[in-house]
């Protein structure tokens, strides 16, 4: 009998969530340097940083190299570029500090939630408002990156925006997954 096989750590998708960690120090440190050009290096590196969350899910499926590393890693990584990014643009006034409030505060109590249904041997699936709400989050932060008016457009305006129905939706999902949360428990506790 062969023995079980070991996953393999460092496989392209988790290197890849790795190098959206590794953005963040990057993202603070571009943020703190002045100018329209700044801003647009950060939005753009910022961007490339949510490609890569889009990739790595998809590279591994793809790839057949799904970890238990990759799986807790993923939306971890995405947490920390959110909340570093609304952090950083809350401090330079982009930003309500009462939406990045609710923001984090919805992404430790679904966390905790996820960590209570591991530990009662079940999983509370994502929806599509779980997923809408990263999309908004990621586009409002991207467009207040960006800052600067270009050609016209005016980031900051959309991004406001777009941070305004990310908090609506951010909300409404938490709220989801609380109720969805508590019927799986309920539902687990009586089997």
């Amino acid at each position: 009998m062969n023995p079980p096989r070991r996953e393999q750590v460092l496989n392209l998708p988790n290197l890849l969530t790795l190098v959206r960690v590794g953005s963040i120090p990057v993202l603070v440190l571009l943020l703190h340097l002045p100018g329209k050009a700044w801003s647009l290096v950060a939005g753009v590196m910022f961007f490339v940083a949510g490609i890569t969350d889009l990739l790595d899910g998809w590279l591994a499926r793809r790839m057949k190299s799904v970890t238990l590393l990759g799986q807790y890693l993923d939306p971890v990584a995405d947490k920390l570029l959110i909340s570093s990014m609304l952090v950083i643009l809350t401090a330079m006034g982009r930003v309500s500090a009462w939406m990045t409030i609710l923001i984090i505060c919805r992404e430790i109590a679904v966390t905790g939630m996820r960590a209570l249904a591991a530990n009662h041997n079940f999983q509370v699936p994502s929806d599509l408002w779980g997923k809408w709400k990263t999309a908004l989050q990621m586009l409002g932060v991207f467009l207040l990156l960006l800052h600067y008016p270009l050609a016209g457009f005016d980031p900051q305006f959309w991004g406001g925006w777009a941070m305004w129905l990310a908090v609506f939706i951010t909300a409404w999902s938490g709220l989801g997954y609380a109720f969805r949360f508590q019927r799986l428990l309920v539902q687990n506790r009586s089997s």
